[in-house]
């Protein structure tokens, strides 16, 4: 990451708020940002589209570390944003930074 950019970590509600295998949308000034939680309990963000149609990614089934996309079932990595399978190398989603801090989700977005 650039040393000149500084993160903004905002709150975006408490970590419990969000169910094992979920998501939730949260609109922020860059656009909608999906928030997940696995089922190993960790926590990930990405933009809210899929970079195939633009899928809301917050609407799909968590599997693993990854989502599938509600639209055309791609799978997104929670990780990097890059769509997996037989759809690698097609498009990814942004991930934003996350961090769990006395139970609340902080989100890092650049100013």
């Amino acid at each position: 990451m650039n040393a000149n950019v500084t993160i903004n970590w905002t709150d975006v509600g408490a970590a419990i708020e969000v169910a094992t295998q979920s998501a939730r949308r949260v609109e922020t000034t860059l656009g909608p940002i999906a928030v997940f939680r696995t089922v190993a309990d960790e926590y990930y963000a990405v933009f809210d589209r899929c970079p195939h149609k633009g899928g809301p990614l917050s609407e799909g089934i968590v599997h693993g570390r990854a989502i599938a996309c509600p639209l055309h079932n791609w799978s997104i990595s929670l990780e990097s944003g890059e769509a997996l399978g037989a759809d690698a190398g097609k498009g990814c989603t942004p991930t934003v930074p996350l961090k769990i801090d006395n139970g609340r989700i902080l989100l890092g977005l650049t100013a």
